[in-house]
């Protein structure tokens, strides 16, 4: 590492940024991997999606339990992130809330496996639950308020219910090809609408 002393100053703030871009790229890969190879998929084929060296997977990830946690939790940040995201630019928040649904039930579906693997550990896995939970309710909140203040959809309909319910409607999703979660949790986002009288 010879190159720490030519202006190590302004390289730090930079060279955390990459650090940060290089994570993002290498859970993306990981979570593209294990989606369609499974979570015991080898790490090599991780790094090689990602373009990086195993060393660089394992200095960020010393093992695969922490790859795995790293890759829900970098997912539960993405779905939590899309929620905003999707209300300030959909026409109004029903149609919000019917995107960001959608993107739950393909984050149910696809996590499936990680949920599996993780229950065997239950410390860890209770902890990913909570951040789940405490990432992704207030999220749904924000979207049933925004569409029930607007009169597309009837009030007090709790975020944690409907949540549930979702999950509930991608149970074995994966792995019947005759059934279609996504349709489902859309038909159940339609059920919310204030009816018209």
């Amino acid at each position: 590492m010879n190159d720490s002393d030519k202006s190590a100053g302004q390289a730090a703030p930079s060279r955390r940024k990459d650090a940060r871009r290089n994570q993002k790229t290498l859970l993306d890969a990981a979570a593209a991997v294990f989606v369609t190879s499974g979570v015991d998929a080898p790490v090599r084929d991780i790094a090689a999606k990602a373009g990086v060296g195993l060393g660089t997977i394992y200095r960020h990830f010393p093992t695969r339990a922490d790859l795995i946690i790293g890759v829900y939790e970098h997912q539960v940040d993405a779905c939590a992130d899309a929620g905003p995201a999707l209300l300030a630019t959909s026409p109004s928040p029903h149609p919000a809330l019917g995107q960001w649904i959608n993107l739950f039930v393909d984050f149910l579906v696809t996590k499936h496996g990680l949920a599996a693997v993780l229950q065997a550990d239950n410390t860890g896995f209770e902890a990913l639950h909570a951040y789940f939970l405490d990432r992704l309710l207030p999220v749904c909140t924000e979207l049933l308020e925004a569409a029930a203040v607007a009169g597309e959809i009837r009030p007090g309909i709790d975020a944690y219910q409907l949540m549930r319910a979702v999950g509930n409607l991608c149970i074995g999703a994966e792995s019947d090809p005759r059934y279609d979660a996504r349709h489902m949790a859309e038909l159940l986002v339609a059920g919310l609408r204030r009816p018209h009288h």
